[in-house]
C-alpha cells in the first residue's frame, strides 16, 4: 500500500467505526500525513449520515427520525469528538488553573459540567436536525450544504494542529501532530474545498434545470434566462452559504481556539475534538437560519 492510501486509510480508521481494513502502525508520521484527508472523511460521514436521514424520513415521524439520524452520527465517529468535548468541558467550566485543567482532560471520568455539555449539545443537534427533516427535507429537498458542516469541521482540526502550540509537552495526542507541514495543511484545505465546490454542483442539479418557456416572454432565449434566474434567485441564500460556512468555520473555530490558547497556552486533543463538535453544530444551526431566510 503506497504512502498516500496508508494515509487516507489512517484518516478513516482514526475518526470514524467505517470499516476500513488496513494494517497500520499510527505513528506521529502517519498521522500527520493522515490529517490532509480529514475533510474526505468528513463528507463520507456526511453523506452516510444524510442517506441515512432520508430513507429513515420515509418510514418514521421527523422527531424520532432525527434521533436515530444523530444515533447514527455519533456511532460513526466512535464518539470521538464527544468525548473531547466533554473533556473540555469539564477543564475549561471548572475555572482552576491551567495545570489542573490539563489534569483534568487527562482524567478518563466525566464530570457534571461535562455530561450537561454533552446533553445540551446532542439536544441541540436533535433540535436542528428536527427542523431539517420537518421543513428542509419535506419543502426543498436536501441540500448538498449540509455537507459542509462534516467537512470544513474536520478542516479546521487540522489548521488548529498547525496554527496553535501544544498546550502539554508530553507525548499527549496533539504532540503526534506536532511540526506539521503546511502542505499537509494546503492538502486538507484542497479536499475541503473540492468537496465544497462538488457540493455546489449537486445543488445546482438538486435544483433542476429550467426547461421550456411557457408564459416567459416572445423569445424562448429570453423566456429561458428568465426562468433560470428565477428558479436559481429564489435560493440565493443558500448559494451564498456555500460561501460563507467556510468563512464561518474559520471565524468561529478561529474566535474559540484563541480563548482556549489564552487559557491553556495551547491546544490539547480534546480540544480539537471540542471544536469539531461546536463547529458541526454551528455550522448546521446557520444552514437552517439559511432556509428560514
Amino acid at each position: 500500500m503506497s504512502r498516500e492510501r496508508q494515509a487516507v486509510a489512517a484518516a478513516f480508521q482514526f475518526l470514524s467505526r467505517l470499516p476500513v481494513k488496513a494494517e497500520l502502525d499510527f505513528s506521529p508520521e502517519l498521522l500527520k500525513r493522515s490529517a490532509s484527508y480529514y475533510p474526505l472523511v468528513g463528507a463520507v460521514i456526511g453523506l452516510i449520515v444524510w442517506c441515512f436521514a432520508v430513507l429513515a424520513s420515509l418510514v418514521l415521524p421527523p422527531l424520532p427520525c432525527a434521533v436515530l439520524t444523530l444515533a447514527v452520527w455519533a456511532w460513526l465517529t466512535g464518539g470521538l469528538h464527544l468525548d473531547g468535548w466533554m473533556d473540555a468541558a469539564d477543564a475549561l467550566f471548572s475555572y482552576r488553573s491551567r495545570e489542573r485543567m490539563l489534569e483534568i482532560m487527562k482524567d478518563s471520568r466525566v464530570g457534571a459540567m461535562g455530561v450537561i455539555a454533552c446533553v445540551l449539545l446532542l439536544m441541540l443537534k436533535a433540535s436542528l436536525l428536527y427542523i431539517v427533516l420537518d421543513t428542509v427535507l419535506v419543502e426543498r429537498n436536501l441540500s448538498s450544504l449540509l455537507l459542509l458542516p462534516m467537512v470544513w469541521s474536520r478542516w479546521f482540526m487540522v489548521h488548529a494542529m498547525k496554527r496553535w502550540p501544544k498546550a502539554r509537552n508530553d507525548d499527549g495526542l496533539a504532540a503526534r501532530f506536532a511540526d506539521m507541514s503546511g502542505g499537509r495543511v494546503g492538502l486538507a484545505v484542497f479536499w475541503a474545498v473540492l468537496v465544497t465546490l462538488g457540493a455546489a454542483l449537486g445543488q445546482y442539479f438538486l435544483a433542476g434545470l429550467p426547461t421550456g418557456t411557457s408564459g416567459i416572454g416572445d423569445s424562448s432565449t429570453a423566456g429561458a434566462y428568465i426562468r433560470t434566474f428565477l428558479m436559481y434567485s429564489k435560493d440565493l441564500p443558500i448559494w451564498i452559504g456555500f460561501v460563507l460556512l467556510p468563512l464561518l468555520a474559520y471565524g468561529v473555530g478561529t474566535f474559540a481556539a484563541n480563548r482556549v490558547n489564552r487559557r491553556l497556552g495551547g491546544l490539547t486533543g480534546d480540544i480539537y475534538g471540542a471544536l469539531n463538535e461546536l463547529l458541526e453544530t454551528v455550522l448546521l444551526l446557520f444552514i437552517v437560519i439559511l432556509y428560514g431566510l
